[in-house]
C-alpha cells in the first residue's frame, strides 16, 4: 500500500511540473510570436497551448486511474487515461489543420511579415530547453509506473523538440535572406517551418489516437499473447491450453486463461496447478511490460488423459455421480479388462435406488473404457455415526494370546502388537443387568452371553510389523491373510483392522 501511494505521489508531481512548464513555455512563445510576427512560433505557441490542456488533462487522468476498483468500476479507473490521450490527439488534429491553413495563406497570398530577432531565436532555444528536460523526466516515470498518461505527455514534448528546431531552422533562413539578399521566395521559410511542425503534429496524433483507440476497444497485444501461450503451455499439467484472452486498462494488463487439465487431479492438485499457470501468466506480462500490473484469472476444465488409469478413471465417474468408490481390482481376462469396486451409498437408501445408482456409474465406467468388458460393484452403506465402544482388551488375556500367535504364523514370529478389542456399549449395559460376571479373565474363544442369550461381537485391532523393503501389494496381502485366519478361528469378530508397519 506505501509503495502505491509513493507511485501515485510521483505521478502527480511529474504530471504537476509538466503543467507548469507548458504554462510558461507556452506564454513565452505566444510573446515571441506576436512580436516577431513569425508563424511558426504562434504555431508553436498554439502547441504549447495545446501540450498545456494535455499536460491538464494528464494531471486530472493520473489523478482518476489510481483510485480503487468499486461496484460501480469492477476494474478499476485506468481507462481514464486511455481517453485523456484520445482527447489530446483530437485536440493536436485540429491544431496541426489550422496550421496547415494559415501556412498555406501566406504562401499562396504572400501575407503575414516575419521578423527573425534575436529574441525569436533565444525563446526557441529555451523551448527546446525545456522540452528536453521534461520529455526525459515523464518518460523516466512512465516507463518506471507503467503510465500511459505520462508516455502520451512525454511524447508531445519529445514533438517539440523537433518542431521548435524546424522553427529554428525556418527563423535563421529568414534571417540569411535579409543579410545576404537572397531571392523572395527564402522568405517564405518561416510558412514551410510550420507546415513541417504541422506535419509532426499530425504523425503524433495520429500514432496516439491509433494507440489510445486500441486500448479503450481492448485489443490485444499479439506479442503478449503470443509470450503468455509459449509460457502457459509449458506449466507442468496443464494438458491443453483452450483460451488466453488479454486486456488493458492503464498500466494494469488482465487476462483471462482458460486450460484443461487431468481430470483425476484432487482439489489440492487442481489448486496447485491453477496457482503455477497464473504465475506463469504474470511472468509472461512482466516479461512483456516490466512496470504493468498483472491481474491473471485462470480457469481448469477436466480432461480425461491418455495417462489416466482404470482406477483414475472410475474414482472420477463415481465423484461425478456423488457417489465414494475404493478397493478398485483391475483384472486382464482373454485379452479384456475387468473391474470391480466397492460403492459408497446412504445408509438409509433402499435396495431399488441404490442398485439403480450402481447400474449407472456401472454403465458410465463402460462407456469411458472400451477395453472394459465387465464391472461389478459391491454396495455398501457406511454410517456417519460415531460408534460408542468400550476397550476390553483385558478381560480376553487368552484370546489376545491366540490371534497374536495366529498373526505371527502368517507375518512372522514377534510380528504382532498392540492388540485391541472393543465391546459395544450397549452389549455392556445388557451384561451388566444380567448380573454379576465370574471373576478372572475369560476363556481362550469365550464369548460373553447377553441376557437373551445371544453372542456377542467384538471388534479387533492389531499392528503387525512387515519388511521394510517389501512392496506395499505383498503387505496388504499378508494382512488379508492374517484377516482371513482370524475369521475362520473367530467367526463372530464384528471388524477387523489390521495396521502393516515396518519394525521401529
Amino acid at each position: 500500500m506505501l509503495a502505491a501511494r509513493e507511485a501515485h505521489r510521483e505521478k502527480m508531481l511529474v504530471a504537476l511540473s509538466s503543467v507548469g512548464a507548458a504554462v510558461g513555455l507556452t506564454a513565452l512563445k505566444l510573446v515571441a510570436g506576436l512580436l516577431s510576427g513569425s508563424l511558426g512560433i504562434l504555431a508553436e505557441a498554439a502547441h504549447s497551448g495545446l501540450d498545456l490542456a494535455a499536460a491538464l488533462m494528464t494531471f486530472l487522468a493520473v489523478r482518476v486511474a489510481d483510485r480503487p476498483a468499486d461496484a460501480t468500476h469492477n476494474y478499476g479507473h485506468a481507462k481514464i487515461e486511455n481517453l485523456s490521450a484520445l482527447f489530446e490527439a483530437i485536440l493536436l488534429l485540429i491544431t496541426a489543420l489550422w496550421i496547415i491553413y494559415e501556412a498555406l495563406r501566406r504562401l499562396i497570398l504572400g501575407e503575414g511579415h516575419v521578423e527573425a530577432s534575436i529574441l525569436a531565436l533565444v525563446v526557441m532555444a529555451i523551448s527546446i530547453a525545456v522540452d528536453v528536460t521534461r520529455s526525459r523526466a515523464l518518460l523516466r516515470v512512465a516507463r518506471r509506473l507503467g503510465s500511459q498518461a505520462l508516455e502520451a505527455d512525454a511524447l508531445h514534448f519529445s514533438t517539440d523538440i523537433w518542431s521548435s528546431a524546424i522553427v529554428i531552422g525556418g527563423l535563421l533562413v529568414l534571417r540569411l535572406a535579409e543579410v545576404w539578399h537572397l531571392p523572395s521566395w527564402f522568405r517564405q521559410a518561416d510558412a514551410v517551418a510550420a507546415l513541417g511542425v504541422s506535419l509532426i503534429v499530425i504523425y503524433v496524433a495520429l500514432r496516439l489516437a491509433h494507440e489510445t483507440v486500441d486500448a479503450l476497444l481492448d485489443r490485444a497485444p499479439e506479442e503478449l499473447l503470443q509470450r503468455l501461450e509459449v509460457a502457459i503451455r509449458q506449466v507442468e499439467g496443464v494438458s491443453e491450453l483452450r483460451r488466453v484472452r488479454v486486456r488493458r486498462a492503464g498500466n494494469k494488463i488482465f487476462a483471462d486463461v482458460v486450460v484443461a487439465a487431468p481430470r483425476s487431479f484432487t482439489f489440492e492438485e487442481t489448486h496447485a496447478l491453477s496457482e503455477r499457470v497464473e504465475q506463469a501468466a504474470i511472468t509472461g506480462v512482466h516479461a512483456h511490460a516490466p512496470q504493468a500490473e498483472a491481474d491473471v484469472v485462470v480457469h481448469l476444465e477436466p480432461v480425461a488423459t491418455a495417462e489416466e488409469t482404470v482406477r483414475e478413471q472410475i474414482h472420477y465417474l463415481a465423484q461425478q455421480q456423488g457417489i465414494r468408490a475404493h478397493d478398485i481390482r483391475v483384472r486382464e481376462v482373454g485379452g479384456k479388462l475387468e473391474a470391480d469396486f466397492d460403492i459408497e451409498v446412504e445408509a438409509d437408501m433402499d435396495l431399488a435406488s441404490a442398485h439403480a445408482a450402481a447400474t449407472r456409474l456401472e454403465e458410465a465406467v463402460l462407456r469411458g473404457n472400451a477395453q472394459l468388458q465387465r464391472v461389478t460393484t459391491h454396495l455398501e452403506a457406511p454410517t456417519a455415526t460415531i460408534e460408542r465402544r468400550q476397550d476390553v482388551t483385558s478381560d480376553y488375556p487368552e484370546m489376545v494370546q491366540h490371534i497374536r500367535q495366529l498373526a505371527d504364523a502368517v507375518a512372522g514370529l514377534g510380528s504382532a502388537h498392540d492388540i485391541h478389542l472393543y465391546r459395544s456399549c450397549r452389549a455392556e449395559e445388557r451384561v451388566a443387568g444380567a448380573g454379576p460376571r465370574k471373576a478372572g479373565k475369560r476363556r481362550e474363544g469365550e464369548r460373553l452371553a447377553s441376557a437373551n442369550g445371544r453372542e456377542e461381537e467384538l471388534d479387533l485391532v492389531l499392528h503387525i510389523t512387515c519388511a521394510p523393503e517389501i512392496p506395499l501389494s505383498q503387505a496388504h496381502l499378508k494382512a488379508e491373510e492374517v484377516q482371513r485366519a482370524l475369521r475362520q478361528e473367530y467367526p463372530r469378530l464384528g471388524s477387523v483392522a489390521i495396521h502393516t508397519e515396518p519394525p521401529e
